[in-house]
């Protein structure tokens, strides 16, 4: 019993003396971190208050100290940053989808602002700003060194007032000068259209409108096409879409989702993860569905794209898209200004991140340049060819009656409509083109 005893308290010290050994130094290295978080503080007062009272120019301190804010946002990564009340006021705006400048979204890379991609129907858009495009020089004042919120407070101003920046674009041996005149920007979420049998759902932004008017849209151009059944099948077109809201993103791709997962959503803390399923309903009602995309795609898009993709529910048509595989979270703030911090990155529901990667295409089809028309190729279009019916005496078609040959002609317009669109609109043309193929691989009406 004695040394049943005396092993007992051996033990009991034995786990005080480790205990004591493993807790001690950790304590001491969180009081060491203590310490040097306050110390660096110190050094951040110190330094405040000396440019206070020593800078050339007296400086204004609240401008200080939003600057100090969001340098240690930005230099998190290039989503995160500080919104000032006025900023945070029109990214409220932008959300609810309408608001003022040129109509891009943009991000920085290499000191440069970026562009994602232009918004439809936007001065950017009108004077041929592309995904891709590097600014450099707003009104001849340099971009290089600026925060990206600096730089696009540049680009702001009066709406009617001109604006010329400078833009570098891959291709292009000289930087160009492109004027535009700045705009209120209203930004239609959702066109709907019908191409041949296909109904074109054209989303060019994820904001508060774009479900209802997605769904709005669609039921208008099937039930003007007669019906469902009269559907080939839906082009989602995504490209140049640059995001938006989260939510928005999953109720585009749960409308025509039955069921799994959407997207997943894990933070720092693994444990916090968080994951969306679809819930029952199909928009589209089994119909197939082409998504298209680019590298102005992003974000918001790529979850769309990723999800539908996944689940074999859409064939992707395009090019890589942008890359922005991170969700950021909008915190406001006591002085009604908000601050934008990278909280967790998203997955599509195969488990992989699209971060700098961004949603590769089951189908890569890349938008050819636009080319200046030739006069004498367009003559040679124009001499149609001479076919067995132009012969003179040649035999009738016997086998079908006037009304099997009237139909026949429609069809044959209708594909000659289809196939001018890829002048026009070579990618948009080419899923409309797998739509009509997969119509004609399924069950004979």
């Amino acid at each position: 019993m004695k040394k049943f005893v005396m092993a007992a308290v051996g033990g009991t010290l034995a786990g005080v003396i480790a205990t004591t050994q493993i807790a001690g130094p950790l304590l001491a290295q969180e009081t060491e971190k203590s310490s040097n978080v306050y110390e660096q503080l110190d050094l951040f007062g110190d330094i405040f208050e000396r440019i206070r009272a020593q800078y050339v120019e007296e400086v204004d301190t609240e401008e200080l100290v939003e600057a100090a804010i969001n340098g240690m946002l930005t230099s998190l990564d290039p989503h995160s940053s500080y919104l000032s009340p006025k900023d945070a006021l029109k990214m409220r705006d932008q959300t609810r989808g309408e608001f003022g400048g040129l109509g891009i979204e943009v991000t920085q890379e290499e000191g440069f602002v970026k562009v994602v991609s232009p918004i439809d129907g936007t001065p950017a858009s009108e004077a041929g700003i592309e995904a891709g495009d590097f600014i450099t020089h707003v009104d001849g004042e340099s971009l290089l060194g600026l925060t990206l919120d600096d730089a696009v407070e540049l680009m702001r101003g009066p709406v009617g007032s001109e604006i010329a920046i400078t833009v570098v674009r891959e291709g292009e041996t000289e930087p160009f000068d492109v004027s535009l005149v700045r705009d209120t920007i209203q930004l239609t979420a959702v066109r709907a259209r019908t191409e041949g049998n296909a109904v074109v759902l054209r989303v060019t932004t994820f904001n508060e409108q774009t479900y209802p008017k997605l769904k709005e849209g669609l039921d208008e151009q099937v039930k003007a096409a007669g019906g469902i059944e009269n559907v080939s099948g839906f082009v989602v077109d995504l490209r140049n879409n640059p995001g938006g809201l989260l939510n928005q993103a999953i109720a585009v791709s749960d409308a025509f989702l039955e069921e799994g997962e959407i997207v997943s959503t894990r933070g720092r803390d693994a444990a916090n993860g968080d994951r969306t399923n679809a819930t029952p309903g199909d928009l589209a009602e089994g119909k197939p569905i082409v998504v298209l995309i680019n590298g102005g795609s992003a974000s918001a898009s790529e979850i769309v794209a990723g999800a539908l993709q996944d689940h074999r529910r859409a064939i992707v048509v395009g090019t890589k898209s942008f890359g922005k595989g991170s969700v950021q979270t909008i915190m406001p703030l006591r002085d009604e200004g908000a601050m934008r911090l990278t909280t967790a990155r998203y997955y599509t529901p195969s488990g992989r991140s699209i971060q700098a990667l961004g949603v590769s295409p089951d189908i890569i089809v890349a938008q050819p340049p636009t080319k200046p028309a030739d006069p004498e190729d367009e003559d040679t279009a124009a001499r149609p060819l001479r076919t067995e019916a132009d012969l003179r005496g040649s035999l009738n078609n016997d086998s079908l009656t006037d009304d099997q040959v009237d139909q026949i002609m429609e069809d044959r317009a209708k594909a000659e409509k289809a196939a001018s669109l890829r002048e026009e609109d070579y990618q948009l043309a080419y899923a409309i083109d797998i739509l009509k193929g997969l119509s004609a691989l399924g069950p004979k009406k």
